[in-house]
């Protein structure tokens, strides 16, 4: 259902759901459980000593060097009796579908990380209180999510929503109860000056990416930008900066 959060096991994350980018049947090396066991241990006592309850936590999955990006991929790890959880929206191999996920951390870093390396940021302590009671609650978690996926989704429209548009989304319904609606969240977030990032991505790449890729479109940007191959959207490290800047967390941190 539209508004359930799936509960995955580490084999089902490891072969069925990925952050907006194709997978195919794999078994992960023991180098790589290592080390996305290692990085989640050092990561959990990371976050342990923040004494926070919620933080912004994000992950290199994919080398996206080419767009001057180093993170692909956030989510809101949340403190539980059982350790951390992480809340977040991953896309299905490749398709046009997602739906939200809880992980552990190993799990989380087990998606075949690009670079070992774990971003955090605390949020402030009012911007926690309101967003633990919404995670904690599966119907308010997902009350904007979208199923369906768009890697490239544009900020300010309803037909698709990528993964790291979710997490901000909800965090406006967390702070702003009268954003209810994917449009009034977005307004939010405007008025909060989250500013998306810009990628110059010409016509005739757009063209291959839509053709080959299900869950790459474009047809949600507006004709003048798209056409100027002005195509914005939604990134961690544009989020990220957002969170500083507007003071609803502190400064990025790393752990690698």
């Amino acid at each position: 259902m539209k508004r359930t959060l799936l509960i995955l096991v580490l084999a089902a994350a490891a072969a069925s759901a990925h952050a907006g980018r194709p997978c195919e049947p794999w078994r992960p090396a023991v180098h790589d459980v290592v080390q996305a066991l290692d990085l989640a241990t050092r990561t959990a006592k990371a976050l342990d000593a923040t004494g926070a309850q919620v933080v912004v936590i994000a992950r290199a999955g994919q080398d996206l060097s080419r767009w001057r990006l180093r993170y692909s991929h956030l989510g809101w790890a949340v403190k539980t009796p059982q350790g951390w959880r992480i809340v977040h929206k991953l896309n299905h191999c490749g398709s046009a579908r997602a739906d939200l996920y809880r992980q552990g951390l190993a799990e989380f870093f087990m998606d075949d990380l690009h670079d070992p390396v774990a971003a955090y940021a605390v949020p402030t302590p009012a911007v926690q209180a309101a967003l633990q009671p919404l995670l904690a609650d599966d119907f308010r978690a997902g009350q904007l999510h979208e199923p369906a996926y768009n890697m490239v989704a544009y900020p300010w429209a309803q037909r698709y929503q990528q993964s790291n548009q979710w997490a901000i989304e909800t965090l406006a319904l967390a702070l702003e109860p009268s954003a209810g609606t994917r449009p009034r969240a977005q307004a939010w977030l405007r008025f909060k000056g989250y500013e998306p990032t810009v990628l110059r991505i010409p016509a005739f790449t757009r063209l291959g990416a839509r053709v080959g890729s299900a869950h790459i479109a474009f047809d949600d940007h507006p004709n003048a930008l798209r056409y100027a191959d002005h195509i914005e959207t939604v990134t961690v490290d544009s989020v990220l900066a957002w969170l500083e800047r507007a003071q609803l967390a502190g400064r990025v941190l790393t752990v690698r």
